[in-house]
């Protein structure tokens, strides 16, 4: 089936549309916060006192040991489970009482491991789906115009133009994590959060998405990664925070976590290499 192999290899540039470029323009730098963070659950306190900050155009990895609190406190920032103490903040704004869908028009996209496309559609189809929900700035619906204009350059960025009509069920890993990057570039994300994102997928598509990344990160997006799959997520990362029995062990460019004996011994392991 056609877009299950042999697709072109991605080498994914920005497009130059009128709109995606009014777009770029506009999003400011900015930062990501979460400082002080704490979570009980019962009477186990599973995180406590985390702090953490992704910059725009930076990739930030949250790494740890199964049970350390990393996936408590990722949650916490997007949304999906309130935290106890802390705040979150998007570029100086609190948002740490507000839900999910309203840290999402400030500008924080989120997407899960699991397979957040509709799978009975085609990819333009979940594409078109997102876009039939942006407003302008004045709280319009898109124009018809404007709706094909931002579909067609999300197509053309993503390079997924020869799997469009492909029904997203028949889509490889790779092809998969495109479609549901360019829906969440139909939201202009100002942040993203990729949980997951190497998780069950093969060889070729880990480099993809890592290219994936890497284009992200040229759009001055900023990045945050929790993923089990250490060597790859550091391989992509600017800086990362490492958290251990629910604190902040260490953070630093991914050279410095790898050379840390503390997150050699609790994380790592002594033989650990890139």
């Amino acid at each position: 089936m056609q877009g299950q192999a042999g697709g072109p290899p991605l080498i994914l540039m920005p497009a130059h549309d009128s709109h995606s470029s009014a777009a770029d323009a506009t999003r400011a730098s900015g930062s990501l916060q979460a400082i002080g963070l704490g979570k009980t659950f019962g009477r186990r306190a599973v995180v406590q006192d985390v702090s953490l900050s992704v910059d725009s155009g930076e990739v930030v990895g949250l790494l740890g040991p199964n049970g350390a609190g990393k996936t408590t406190s990722f949650y916490m920032i997007v949304g999906l489970i309130p935290a106890d103490t802390g705040r979150i903040l998007i570029d100086h704004h609190e948002v740490t009482g507000i839900p999910m869908h309203r840290r999402a028009r400030l500008g924080l996209s989120y997407l899960p491991q699991d397979a957040s496309v509709f799978r009975r559609l085609t990819v333009e189809q979940n594409i078109r789906a997102v876009l039939e929900l942006q407003r302008d700035s004045q709280g319009r619906a898109l124009s018809a115009a404007a709706l094909e204009e931002r579909l067609e350059s999300l197509i053309d960025e993503l390079q997924i133009e020869h799997i469009r009509r492909n029904m997203a069920i028949s889509l490889s890993g790779g092809e998969r994590r495109r479609v549901e990057i360019a829906r969440a570039l139909a939201t202009h994300p100002r942040f993203i959060l990729l949980d997951e994102p190497f998780a069950g997928v093969d060889p070729i598509a880990v480099i993809e998405i890592q290219r994936i990344v890497q284009f992200l990160k040229g759009r001055n997006i900023g990045v945050l990664i929790t993923d089990h799959n250490v060597r790859e997520t550091l391989g992509i990362c600017d800086r990362a925070y490492i958290i251990s029995e629910g604190r902040v062990l260490t953070s630093g460019h991914p050279s410095e976590i790898v050379d840390n004996e503390a997150v050699r011994q609790v994380y790592l392991g002594k033989n650990f290499r890139m």
